[in-house]
């Protein structure tokens, strides 16, 4: 039952209640000798008992329509707010509000505050880190080697060697089976191409661990063009210029590196699609491919490239929601608030 139902039922009953009353004290006040002349009684044209219930049961049912739109709207712009504040976007105000509304308005924009308070605060503490990764740079490229000496055996060499036992197999086959033959050509022919694959999404990672100078668009626009040249896909991108604080251009382009890694390693998809714009304060990236996606909370949990996503985008107080269906591809989307320095214009 929605709020105006609630109004509407509770203004008539309280009118039925009010004529009841109404009725009774007239009984109390001027007794009636016999109840047919009550009922005879006419009052323009409409008799008396009938116009007392209809009046007051009118009046309740449009005063209840009256009030239930009145605080449904107040309701509903709660809501938007609410949304606002979960979006992480500027709360818009009401221009008038009972007294009740602005102690709650009052709230949310104190929760905003502290929001915006934690995320500067993350952005701050990001940043930081990133000034000192770059400090330790050494230590990091070690590290990268490691896990990339252990991708190669656990990926590329495994299914190398598998394509090369398959060769062999083929080289000792007398040939009396042509069919046979070429459904396993076929399938060392997957491998190598698959290793293909996993060697170039490795080799995103080989890239600076920082931007070393250039700006976000000027990595992202750089890493795009090389992979369309060197990959048998359809990339097409659309990035705008604007300017984030160093460690947010760190983690977007690290999130943009484990996206497309994961697209060339897993996806098998023929497009590619990037964009990283600012609306509203609000930095987005967007990478959409047409793979043969996966089940999102069945891979979430086991998936450390999806996890490391999440976690970056949270670092800078931001949000990565991944959206993925089983042959219709896969959408990452990246948000994370713009925060302005004091002083910065809004333009």
């Amino acid at each position: 039952m929605n709020i105006v139902m609630r109004h509407v039922i509770t203004s008539v009953l309280f009118s039925v209640f009010l004529s009841l009353v109404v009725i009774g004290v007239t009984f109390i006040t001027f007794p009636l000798d016999s109840w047919s002349l009550l009922i005879n009684e006419e009052i323009i044209n409409v008799p008396y008992l009938l116009l007392v219930f209809i009046l007051p049961v009118t009046a309740g049912f449009i005063i209840g329509i009256s009030s239930g739109l009145y605080w449904r709207q107040r309701l509903h712009g709660i809501d938007r707010q609410l949304n606002e504040l979960v979006k992480g976007q500027k709360l818009t105000m009401e221009d008038e509000a009972q007294k009740e509304l602005e102690a709650i308005q009052q709230r949310m924009i104190q929760v905003q505050e502290k929001f915006r308070l934690q995320a500067e605060h993350s952005q701050r503490m990001v940043t930081e880190r990133a000034n000192e990764r770059e400090k330790s740079l050494q230590e990091v490229v070690i590290q990268e080697r490691n896990r990339l000496a252990r991708e190669l055996h656990d990926s590329v060499s495994q299914q190398l060697f598998a394509a090369s036992m398959m060769m062999s197999a083929i080289n000792e086959n007398d040939g009396s089976d042509e069919q046979a033959r070429k459904k396993q050509l076929y399938m060392v022919e997957n491998m190598i191409h698959q290793s293909q694959l996993e060697m170039r999404a490795l080799l995103l990672h080989l890239r600076p661990v920082a931007l070393k100078g250039k700006s976000l668009q000027e990595g992202v626009e750089e890493l795009l063009l090389e992979l369309r040249q060197k990959v048998p896909m359809e990339i097409e991108w659309k990035v705008e210029q604007f300017t984030v604080e160093k460690g947010i251009e760190d983690q977007l382009f690290r999130i943009l590196q484990e996206s497309v890694s994961n697209t060339l390693r897993h996806a098998k998809a023929t497009t590619l699609d990037a964009l990283l714009i600012e609306r509203d304060d609000t930095v987005i990236l967007r990478i959409v491919d047409n793979g043969i996606g996966f089940n999102v909370e069945k891979v979430r949990t086991s998936s450390y490239g999806i996890q490391n996503m999440g976690e970056r985008a949270n670092e800078v107080g931001g949000t990565c929601k991944i959206i993925s269906l089983p042959n219709e591809g896969t959408r990452v989307e990246v948000k994370i608030p713009r925060l302005k320095k004091e002083g910065e214009n809004n333009d």
